[in-house]
């Protein structure tokens, strides 16, 4: 029997360059990837928050077949644990053979953070410069690696509810190339900032409109359940125009969307596209003072282009 590769979250970084990954999440959007809604369950705990399961399959004609099993577990941080478990299966697109294992968790962070990237790209201001990162959890490092590939940042600004957090970021990424710092107060920071970031669990918002700089761009990865958000309504009715990952997903789960729409302060028609529209040219404008919004809740086609990238030259 033949023994099925294991990636390790090492092997997965040096795989998955972001410039490269960027690139492929690009053309994956561009393609015909079918990923059907993800099954998304929570896991009560008996106390504390619920823990949450996810399922997410995704495939391409002439490619693979992959699943992604995750389990979100909010208390873990206390725990010493990354708040992310799971490992991703990549099988052969024409036998259905398992092709690899490979570590869940890794996977979504760099295709997550990538994808947040690509939005940028897009988006976020070609003058930007100063970048608030406002969570200090693991994705919070991928984000400022991957927001730096596609803008060139000054200044990158780490702002968590625990400061000694906050400052094992900037430990971790301050290599002398780039201006990077721990910050006390999140209202002068965000009022700073060119691009906002956010990777939290939050549940009640963190970010007010009132703070954003005119002609900023807001970057918002937390909140991937309907009961959460991280941003205030004043939010969307500043932003100009919102972008998401995909729209059933942000619409169904992604809270700063569902819990404003509810409330009045965003009308559905502001989101305009999603990440894949924008691959394939949705033709974006930004005047003077615009305010852009991306929301993601993570889609299974960036997992299967990841593992894919990690095996390009094993599936060839």
């Amino acid at each position: 029997m033949n023994l099925v590769p294991y990636l390790t979250a090492e092997e997965i970084r040096e795989r998955t360059p972001y410039p490269e990954l960027i690139a492929t999440l690009d053309d994956v959007f561009r393609g015909d990837a079918t990923a059907p809604p993800r099954h998304h369950h929570q896991v009560p705990q008996g106390h504390g928050p619920d823990a949450t399961l996810l399922i997410m399959p995704a495939w391409r004609p002439q490619g693979s077949v992959g699943v992604k099993v995750v389990n979100v577990y909010p208390e873990n941080g206390a725990r010493g644990l990354p708040a992310v478990q799971g490992i991703y299966l990549l099988f052969h697109g024409q036998t259905g053979e398992l092709v690899a294992l490979a570590d869940g968790p890794e996977i979504t962070a760099r295709r997550t953070a990538a994808a947040s990237a690509l939005a940028s790209r897009y988006l976020a201001s070609e003058q930007a410069r100063v970048m608030l990162m406002v969570g200090t959890g693991r994705l919070s490092r991928e984000l400022i690696r991957a927001h730096r590939c596609v803008r060139n940042l000054d200044e990158v600004l780490v702002w968590g509810r625990d400061p000694d957090k906050a400052q094992a970021v900037v430990q971790d990424l301050d290599d002398g190339s780039f201006s990077i710092r721990a910050v006390p107060t999140l209202e002068s920071a965000a009022r700073q900032a060119d691009l906002i970031s956010t990777a939290t669990l939050a549940r009640q918002p963190l970010i007010e409109g009132a703070w954003l700089k005119p002609g900023s761009h807001l970057d918002l990865v937390g909140s991937y359940r309907a009961d959460m958000r991280e941003t205030d309504d004043e939010v969307m009715r500043r932003a100009t125009a919102v972008y998401v990952d995909t729209r059933a997903g942000a619409l169904s789960e992604g809270g700063d969307l569902v819990q404003t729409i509810a409330s009045g302060a965003l009308d559905e028609s502001k989101i305009v596209a999603e990440l894949a529209d924008l691959a394939r040219g949705y033709p974006v404008q930004r005047p003077d003072g615009q305010i852009t919004v991306f929301k993601s809740v993570g889609a299974s086609i960036e997992d299967l282009a990841a593992a894919e990238l990690c095996l390009k030259n094993d599936l060839a």
